[in-house]
């Protein structure tokens, strides 16, 4: 192959209770990347988006992660990255995971699949590193696998997928922007016992609902008694949006990622539509100018959209 180009789609970690270790793949939205060969060695990077982000490879998350692939081959390769990106850096829907899991799904593809998807996930967490400052893969696993993952373990990484029912998304990005590695600071470094036992009664009742296919589960268990009392405060807003949308028939949702979108789960499209109106009405009354998706869950992950040998 001399080039490929791919749809890589944006994720949302947590999933509420899951803190680092959950993850959905959405349909949209979804960065565009293509990847070809070069004939001067190393790596040069292009971006078309308009979000002046890094250049130089090593500042640039896809760049760190396909740094760290390539620094398995011998001998040294070039290789061109066109990125355009449209999941906003900062939106809390995966900007990164997606610039760093389609650069190394593409490469992969331009060598004939030599790395398998563990690896591919150790090089994506190098470049996922550079945004957050620490290696996690609970965006990651999802927009390259597709559906919802479980990361059970980062050393040794151990991905599990979680078989799920159809489930509609709707999200609303508040445009302000929060850093993860902001997000991540004012977090407590230790939690009371309490709290961490109820944690894991919502984690583990998620991902059995998810697997039963049990809705009134799924939405039982969308509690985060930890991480979103302290987050909320970095979003306008969201108490309302949430007891608004679960008025509406949401099965529930809460930040996505580290923010500032928020994310709601719904049986049916329909469901969906009414929330995302209830969205917009919030910000609108507020004067905050504000994004919002219908969308569904991707089980597919990243999508190849053409490959020209």
């Amino acid at each position: 192959m001399k080039s490929v180009t791919l749809h890589s789609p944006a994720t949302i970690a947590n999933l509420v209770c899951g803190f680092d270790i959950i993850g959905l793949c959405l349909k949209e939205p979804y960065d565009i990347m293509t990847l070809e060969w070069s004939d001067q060695p190393g790596l040069t990077i292009e971006h078309i988006d308009g979000y002046g982000l890094p250049i130089l490879p090593e500042e640039n998350v896809a760049g760190g992660a396909l740094l760290a692939l390539m620094r398995e081959l011998e001998p040294e390769i070039g290789m061109r990255l066109i990125i355009d990106k449209k999941i906003m850096p900062g939106s809390g829907l995966g900007s990164s995971a997606a610039s760093a899991t389609g650069a190394v799904l593409a490469a992969n593809r331009l060598l004939q699949h030599r790395f398998t998807n563990e690896e591919l996930l150790q090089f994506a967490m190098c470049g996922e590193k550079i945004a957050s400052g620490v290696k996690h893969a609970d965006n990651l696993a999802p927009c390259l696998m597709g559906g919802v993952t479980l990361i059970r373990s980062i050393h040794p990484l151990d991905v599990i997928d979680i078989p799920s029912p159809e489930l509609f998304i709707s999200v609303v990005h508040p445009q302000i922007e929060v850093k993860t590695s902001d997000a991540r600071r004012i977090l407590k470094k230790e939690v009371p016992l309490r709290s961490a036992i109820k944690q894991w009664g919502n984690i583990g009742g998620l991902i059995a609902g998810l697997m039963k296919g049990d809705h009134d589960l799924i939405g039982r268990s969308l509690e985060d008694v930890i991480i979103e009392p302290i987050r909320n405060i970095l979003i306008p807003g969201f108490e309302e949006v949430k007891s608004r949308s679960l008025a509406a028939g949401a099965l529930g949702g809460g930040i996505a990622g580290s923010g500032p979108s928020v994310f709601m789960l719904s049986k049916n499209h329909d469901t969906a539509v009414a929330v995302e109106s209830e969205m917009k009405a919030i910000y609108s009354r507020m004067g905050l100018d504000a994004k919002t998706y219908v969308t569904s869950l991707n089980s597919e992950g990243i999508h190849i959209t053409h490959e020209a040998a």
